[in-house]
This record gives C-alpha cells, structure tokens and sequence, in this order.
C-alpha cells in the first residue's frame, strides 16, 4: 500500500510505550473468558460496562513504567494512523453522498492488555471495536500471529483490510445497525443469535471492501491477494478445524472463509453500499 509521507489521523492514542495497556489493574478486571474463536476481530459480543463501572476500575489502576518504542514500532504506529486516515476520508464522502454526517471512530494501541468503555481485554481477543466509547482497540503484535498462527500472507494490507473490517463495525454503530442486532438477539436460541454476529461480522467485511474500492488509488500490486488471504485465514470454518480438529457450524459466529472473501470482494468489486445486505443475503 503507498502510504508514506501521507496524512496521518489525529484520533489514534498510542499506549504501547506504557507497559501492560497503558494500565496495572488490581485484581485483573478482563470481560470474563474471551475465546479468540469468538471474539477475533468483533468484540460486538462482548458486554458494554457503563462509564461508571469503567471509572471505578481505573480508580484501581497503577502507572506502569513507559517503556521507548522501537524505530519499527513508530514506523507501524505512522502506517495505522495512515490507514486510519483513509477511512476517514471515504466514509466521510459516503455518508455525505447519502445525507449524512459521518463521526470519526477512535483508535488505541496497545500491548499484552487494554482498558476500554466495554472493560478489559487481552491481546488474546484481537483487534476488537468497543461501541461504548467508538474505539477500535488493537494489539499490533497480532499480525505476525496471524501469519504463524492462521497462515495469512504478509503484508501491509491485511492490517488495512483487519483496521478497515473494525471501522466498518463503527460504520454499524452509527447506522443503528449493531444496535438492531443485540435486541432480536435478547429473543433468539444460540444458533439463531449466532447467525445474526455472521451477518453482521461479514458486513463489516463488505465495508472493508467497499472502503478498498474507494481507496484503490493507493493500491500495490498483490494487496487484495493480502486482504483475501487475511479474511480466508480468520473464518469460523479455517480457525475451528486448526484448533479443535472438526467444525461445527451453529457456532460461527463470524463466517466461513470462503463468506468472508466472498463478501469483502462485493464490496470491492461494486462500490455500492446498498449491495451490502449480507442478513437478507443469508435468510
């Protein structure tokens, strides 16, 4: 991706020079057990905590001792805040296009654990987009996981295609979208509900595509092939039969591969945020 010497986003707080989240929590404070099968790249099913709750927790907290980052680190922190740019500036000409007002999310960096208006969380959950205070929480050292651990090709854009997925969640919070999807799910069993967090989850992947197609200008060769391989190697199918050996479908709860590539490639290829209906599409 050409993005160097570009602008940068003015809402990215960087806290991986302040040791474990930017915080030492007393007594732990994480959202129960988030298995990375469920909450890899969502955290839309993660309990909100309110305001309150979430003051008292950091009343508990500690300074941890900063901690220099590398040259390398800066370097990443000047490419996710590029990235981050982008999307700023596509979303803002498409909710202008459709009258409109688009409200810029926030981002955190961080390392090994992070506070957020939805509670704690580790780098073990992933990248994850917290609708309470509309901040996408990232762990940059996920990434090289994601090559070893899932088999995804390298590349500067399978972080856009994983940061632009997180926006798109932010996108359904402003849409009231999220919102929709957690009541009908308070009245559903398991796999019904499960079934609403896939359709929801490979939106999000539709706008990371529809965000692509508006950001083509900046497009390197093999990128796509970056950002496909990412979506194949994070669906519920791919990560279920490398960690338990078998699949079981009503427990998806973000999509197979092949739903992922497919709907990030409708974004790509159409540019139309009106062919991105993926609940109707899977009714």
């Amino acid at each position: 991706m050409k993005w160097e010497g570009r602008r940068q986003s003015k809402n990215v707080e960087d806290r991986r020079g302040m040791g474990t989240g930017g915080k030492v929590v007393a007594g732990g404070g994480l959202i129960g057990i988030i298995l990375l099968l469920i909450n890899l790249f969502g955290g839309e099913g993660a309990q909100n905590l309110t305001p309150i709750l979430e003051q008292l927790q950091q009343q508990q907290a500690t300074e941890a001792p900063a901690e220099p980052l590398s040259p390398e680190d800066e370097k990443m922190g000047r490419f996710v805040s590029t990235v981050l740019a982008d999307t700023e500036d596509v979303w803002h000409k498409i909710f202008r296009e459709n009258g409109m007002t688009y409200k810029e999310p926030g981002m955190v960096l961080f390392r090994s654990s992070v506070q957020s208006a939805c509670g704690g969380a580790t780098s073990a959950s992933g990248p994850f987009y917290c609708p309470a205070d509309q901040k996408i929480y990232m762990d940059l050292d996920f990434f090289d996981e994601l090559q070893t651990r899932f088999g995804a090709k390298g590349g500067d854009y399978a972080i856009a295609y994983v940061i632009a997925h997180e926006v798109g969640h932010h996108v359904q919070t402003l849409l009231g979208t999220s919102r929709k999807v957690r009541q009908l799910q308070q009245n559903m069993n398991k796999t019904d509900a499960n079934k609403l967090s896939v359709s929801l989850e490979l939106q999000a992947d539709f706008y990371a595509g529809l965000w692509t197609h508006y950001n083509s200008k900046y497009l390197d060769e093999g990128d796509i092939e970056e950002a496909l391989s990412a979506a194949q190697a994070v669906g519920d199918d791919a990560i279920q039969k490398k960690m338990q050996g078998h699949v079981v479908p009503d427990s998806f709860t973000h999509g197979t591969s092949e739903q992922r590539a497919k709907w990030f490639g409708k974004g790509f290829k159409t540019g139309d945020i009106k062919q991105g209906d993926t609940f109707a599409a899977l009714n």
